[in-house]
């Protein structure tokens, strides 16, 4: 008999415990947990990615838009705002733009 498959959640789970560090785990676990509905753990992920590793520009755009869907408007502008930041600082002017217009959508 074999063993239940793991969903891609655990397997990523797994990934983030054998190496907390390791950024782009996080943020698969991160994506896998907001598609999948869990937003909670989503936005928990996404938090401790960006405190470990504030140069990792994709986070910023996942994490803020996803508070704003949660209608926590102020924590997204501020996640936004960082993000717009750390793009230019990485020269990522496609990212920058796209976090402006989330940013400009939250303002309304």
């Amino acid at each position: 008999m074999t063993p239940p498959q793991k969903s891609r959640r655990e397997i990523l789970e797994g990934f983030v415990v054998a190496n907390p560090n390791d950024a782009f785990a996080r943020y698969g676990l991160a994506m896998e947990c907001a598609s999948s509905g869990d937003t909670a753990a989503a936005a928990e992920h996404y938090a401790k990615l960006l405190d470990a590793h504030p140069e990792y520009v994709p986070g910023y755009y996942q994490y803020g838009t996803l508070l704003a869907r949660l209608g926590r408007k102020e924590e997204a502008r501020k996640v936004l705002t960082d993000g717009v930041a750390a793009a230019r600082k990485a020269g990522n002017s496609h990212a920058q733009s796209e976090m402006e217009a989330a940013l400009n959508e939250v303002e309304q």
